[in-house]
């Protein structure tokens, strides 16, 4: 079995796949905490024989998995943030920097679509641009619907979004405070989206393909005006490209890959762009 790890600040994720038929066999997530321990949450290691991870979490909290992990399986593979990787040249100024789950979606988009628009519904909002050549931009971080939400300090902060809500509800005003919270902050959150993929897509002439992830990928991805695909395990596929380990891994497959959709055209997003400065 491989063990795929995402380890974030909040939650680390984690699903076991078949070495063999390259099949998911389970996935779970626990909260990121200062060693990360098998038990019951968390997959027995003996049936593990390599791991790929992914982590932003402290330096402290992956060194000591890391040690961990090295004690019970044969082969550990640790993701970096490079100057280049299969084909996509960082655009950071450091390109140490960028946020190592950021590079693992950008290059697993850039593998699936030739260039694309990344986004990561997380703690934070992510938005990362790689062109068709390969060309990485850098990208937009935006505070997640979680962190907008305790920041008001208005009591509703366990009072999540329902993911069943239509866009069009969640877009009219809130007659009770926590409707109020919760359509505001997802006005904020899709109407940065859409905007900074407009923006973007002018400047550079290019209308790229949407890729959504994260824990609230779902939702946010009702009030996202562009065609778009959501594809849970972008961060893996990610790993599974710069640490390949299967046969359809080396053939280029990466699991549970979405349909590349197809953008609208640069003059529409131009044509609405255009109309949204006139509001």
């Amino acid at each position: 079995m491989i063990l795929d790890l995402d380890i974030g600040n909040t939650l680390s994720k984690w699903r076991l796949k078949d070495a063999d038929s390259s099949e998911i066999r389970s996935r779970g997530a626990v909260w990121t905490r200062e060693e990360w321990r098998p038990g019951a949450d968390i997959p027995d290691l003996d049936v593990v024989e390599a791991v790929r991870i992914s982590s932003v979490a402290r330096a402290a909290v992956l060194e000591e998995t890391v040690a961990l992990l090295r004690r019970q399986v044969r082969q550990v593979y640790v993701a970096r943030s490079t100057p280049e990787a299969l084909g996509v040249v960082n655009g950071y100024e450091e390109p140490g920097r960028l946020g190592v789950d950021r590079w693992m979606g950008a290059l697993a988009g850039y593998q699936l679509a030739g260039g694309c628009c990344a986004v990561d519904c997380g703690s934070a909002i992510t938005i990362d641009f790689v062109l068709p050549g390969g060309v990485h931009l850098g990208g937009f971080i935006v505070p997640g619907l979680r962190l907008m939400k305790e920041s008001l300090k208005l009591g509703t902060r366990n009072v999540a979004i329902d993911p069943e809500s239509e866009s069009d509800a969640l877009l009219e005003p809130g007659r009770r405070t926590v409707d109020a919270v919760n359509h505001g902050i997802y006005m904020a959150a899709v109407s940065a989206i859409n905007r900074i993929y407009s923006e973007v897509c002018d400047q550079q002439g290019v209308a790229l393909p949407v890729m959504l992830t994260g824990g609230d990928a779902r939702v946010v991805s009702r009030g996202v005006q562009v065609p778009h695909a959501v594809w849970p395990d972008m961060v893996y596929g990610g790993l599974e490209a710069s640490f390949p380990l299967t046969f359809a891994e080396r053939a280029g497959k990466m699991s549970g890959a979405p349909r590349v959709p197809e953008p609208v055209s640069l003059e529409k997003i131009r044509a609405g762009l255009a109309f949204s400065m006139l509001l």
